[in-house]
């Protein structure tokens, strides 16, 4: 399976995180890539939790990390992976950076996934999950899929997305495909982390958990709750 190339360019694209994610600044620390092996190196002899911290470096080619302000914002998302939070277009076995082309999109994108760890841990009713708004550019070639790939799109089956990102990975940057939570909407899903420009911090907010969805959120910047309407 194939897909056509679209060049992408967007002024903001926007994701959302856990507040407390990427736990480590030493990208942004050590603003030359090529020394961040050497530093894990050296430090790990005497800081064995270091190599654990820094996460799975040597997945990434030297030539397509980014280092700098706000990098760990990018690099924690390929350094930091596990099969037991696979992604629409990750299986585990290595990391994505996703983004939406507005915050709404990108809200949704999450809450989805949110209320769905809620219910299998069968969380108490409250304000929960801080994330923090990341806010960026792309101009770069994708794989465009936003018609005649609905296999790829299925709401909640990503196996076959899943599989077509392993193909696709070592030989292209990413995927454009529209959100299936929020009409419309468009997303990426990044292979590396200098496809997009490094992003910095928008406005912070918290859901709120009735039990059954996430119902409202708190934008802490502006001291307002907002309904959640699906």
């Amino acid at each position: 399976m194939s897909a056509p190339l679209l060049r992408v360019k967007w002024d903001k694209y926007h994701r959302l995180i856990n507040s407390a994610y990427p736990p480590i600044d030493l990208f942004e620390d050590i603003a030359d890539p090529h020394d961040w092996g050497l530093l894990n190196t050296a430090e790990s002899r005497t800081n064995p939790r270091l190599a654990e911290t820094i996460g799975a470096l040597d997945t990434i080619p030297m030539e397509r990390r980014v280092g700098g302000q706000g990098a760990s914002y990018v690099m924690a998302s390929f350094t930091h992976f596990s099969p037991d939070h696979p992604g629409r277009f990750d299986d585990g076995s290595f990391g994505a950076f996703y983004a939406a082309d507005s915050f709404e999109v990108a809200l949704f994108e999450t809450i989805h996934h949110t209320a769905k760890f809620c219910a299998a841990t069968t969380e108490e009713p409250g304000w929960i999950a801080d994330k923090r708004e990341l806010i960026g550019r792309i101009d770069a070639e994708l794989l465009d899929i936003r018609t005649g790939f609905d296999e790829l799109l299925d709401p909640d089956d990503y196996t076959a997305s899943q599989a077509f990102a392993r193909q696709m990975r070592p030989k292209s940057n990413g995927i454009l495909y529209p959100s299936v939570r929020h009409d419309n909407g468009l997303c990426f899903a990044a292979f590396w982390p200098d496809v997009m420009e490094v992003p910095v911090q928008g406005r912070h907010i918290t859901y709120h958990w009735n039990g059954q969805r996430v119902d409202m959120i708190k934008d802490h910047d502006a001291g307002q709750v907002f309904e959640v309407i699906i």
